[in-house]
């Protein structure tokens, strides 16, 4: 079992940063890929960001390129994700997640692909 414990979350307003972290504990050795997922209150878990655990690859979702970046320190076991230009769209529950199974053509995107996943951190942008 992998355990995901998502830190950094708070309120901000529109135009500044935060970071997210997420520590992974136990069986790290078998981590695939990470990600970044976020759900907006009556709206479904969405893909944000991902990247192998490894190194190598990223991916983003669309509406946060080039203002999101994920990154990672596989000495700490911790994922990061680094979040400029913040907007009040971006307000949600922020999930850190990921999968061991192996699919080098491409980072996954789906909720259901990600088999580890952490308790969520709130993030709140206010305009």
């Amino acid at each position: 079992q992998v355990q995901l414990i998502e830190s950094g979350g708070g309120l901000v307003q529109a135009g500044t940063s935060l970071r997210l972290s997420c520590a992974a504990s136990g069986r790290t050795f078998s981590i695939y890929a990470m990600g970044w997922f976020r759900q907006a209150p009556g709206k479904e878990r969405e893909f944000v960001a991902a990247t192998r655990w490894s190194g190598g690859s990223t991916a983003y979702a669309d509406s946060v390129k080039g203002r999101f970046t994920i990154s990672r320190d596989n000495a700490q076991n911790t994922v990061y994700l680094q979040m400029n230009s913040l907007k009040p769209e971006d307000t949600a529950v922020y999930y850190c997640a990921a999968y061991s199974f192996r699919f080098p053509l491409q980072l996954l995107r789906t909720p259901r692909d990600y088999n580890y996943w952490g308790q969520g951190t709130q993030v709140t942008v206010s305009s």
